[in-house]
């Protein structure tokens, strides 16, 4: 039990010591000062005692949305009075500590009877995971107005925070322009070199010939030619890679986040053009598995799988990770592989195992590099500082370029880019791999 002395008290207090001032040679006043003080700490005991939050008081802890990396999220906490007697408070939620609070969480509320209020503060995560609210805290006027008592109510509760939807569809409409949203709203959205046939129409110079409808041209009596749309459901498997590399961080957040905010923009890419998508997480075995498929109950799952998932110290298993691609993806998939290359062990292990996709799947490496190593290299040393800090980046560089040229010519694509330049790249990419009809 806790409480804290009111006004009421400590002016009771004061006017108790009144007598005491009269008291020279008069012990009686003494004694009455002291009587009146033990009774004022005994009423004050009990009015404490008598004062708990009844049963029809309530603190309800609400919140306006899923919390997502970096967004703003609003915390509702609704106190409702379903008793006769008014109440006077103060409340002070318990939020996450490693949270940002953007407005005051706490208030000081006055409540009829049968009346509620709410007290609405904002937070911002800084990174994925599981965080706990603890109890709201509670401080009231007691019966008598002689203490503020302290309570805890309501339920302490946790919330995940996911990685932020809204910044990886941003970043793909940023990317795609008006493409992405004109595949959302009709089916021929992408017209290239597909598969799936189209409709007719007549031919114009420069169509391939190989193109030409040579029944269709007797019919008409003019040169008419296919037309052929890009192929929908196909099938796209984003590898995420969860080893030791993914551990850097870049400005304000690791690699591994950024890749995951890249496949959420490929994904949400693939949806709207019709695609089945789907996920794996892996380091030295396999984290996290969303199967392919398509609508807005798989962004969700992918949401549940990525929420808690982090980079760990460790070096990847390829092997592991395309084996398990190979038995649990039969369909011919656009796989892409967001990871980091250093050194020529981890290149060739990610070398090796791309064997085990080809050729019933279409590999593409994207390496994510620290920052611009061609920029680093482009002017002349300045210092010999400069000079040894240009001979590593050039020794990375052409690790790198030689295990990705490599890639390539296993009948696999490749992306070597700064984490500015991920997301147009990868969705580029892949529209190309759709407009050649390459899956």
């Amino acid at each position: 039990m806790r409480f804290v002395f009111t006004r009421l008290f400590y002016a009771l207090l004061a006017l108790g010591l009144v007598p005491l001032s009269l008291s020279w040679g008069r012990p009686g006043l003494r004694w009455l000062t002291l009587a009146f003080d033990a009774g004022l700490l005994a009423a004050a005991f009990l009015d404490s005692r008598a004062s708990r939050l009844p049963e029809g008081f309530e603190i309800v802890r609400e919140f306006g949305g899923r919390f997502h990396i970096g967004a703003e999220t609003e915390v509702l906490v609704r106190v409702s009075n379903h008793t006769p007697r008014a109440f006077k408070l103060k409340i002070k939620d318990e939020y996450p500590p490693e949270m940002t609070l953007l407005s005051p969480r706490e208030a000081e509320l006055s409540l009829g009877p049968q009346e509620s209020q709410t007290l609405v503060y904002v937070l911002r995560p800084p990174r994925r995971g599981r965080f706990e609210f603890g109890r709201v805290a509670v401080r009231y006027v007691s019966r008598l107005g002689l203490v503020w008592r302290e309570e805890r109510a309501g339920e302490a509760s946790a919330v995940k925070v996911y990685p932020n939807i809204r910044r990886a569809r941003e970043a793909e409409l940023k990317a795609l322009g008006a493409r992405s949203l004109v595949a959302a709203q009709r089916r021929a959205a992408w017209r290239g070199e597909g598969r799936d046939f189209e409709s007719l129409r007549e031919y114009v110079p420069g169509d391939e010939l190989r193109h030409v409808s040579w029944s269709a041209t007797a019919r008409r009596g003019r040169l008419t030619t296919r037309q052929y749309q890009i192929e929908r459901d196909q099938t796209v498997v984003v590898a995420l890679d969860a080893g030791r590399l993914m551990t850097a961080r870049i400005e304000d957040e690791s690699k591994f986040d950024t890749a995951i905010h890249a496949a959420l923009a490929l994904m949400s890419a693939a949806r709207r053009a019709g695609d089945h998508a789907g996920l794996i997480v892996f380091g030295r075995r396999v984290r996290a598995f969303v199967p392919p498929s398509k609508g807005r109950e798989q962004v969700d799952a992918v949401l549940e799988a990525l929420h808690a998932v982090e980079p760990e110290l460790i070096e990847p298993s390829y092997t592991r990770a395309f084996e398990f691609i190979a038995a649990n993806c039969k369909r011919r998939s656009f796989v892409v592989v967001l990871t980091d290359l250093v050194d020529e062990e981890g290149s060739r292990e990610l070398l090796t195992s791309l064997r085990i996709l080809r050729p019933r799947h279409l590999p593409l490496v994207v390496t994510i590099a620290d920052r611009d190593l061609r920029a680093s290299v482009r002017d002349a040393p300045a210092s010999l500082h400069e000079l040894f800090a240009q001979s590593v980046a050039e020794e990375i560089m052409f690790q790198r370029e030689s295990a990705l040229r490599l890639v390539e010519a296993q009948g696999g694509l490749a992306l070597d880019v700064t984490t500015a330049a991920l997301v147009p790249a990868l969705l580029e990419t892949y529209i190309r791999v759709k407009e050649r009809g390459l899956l």
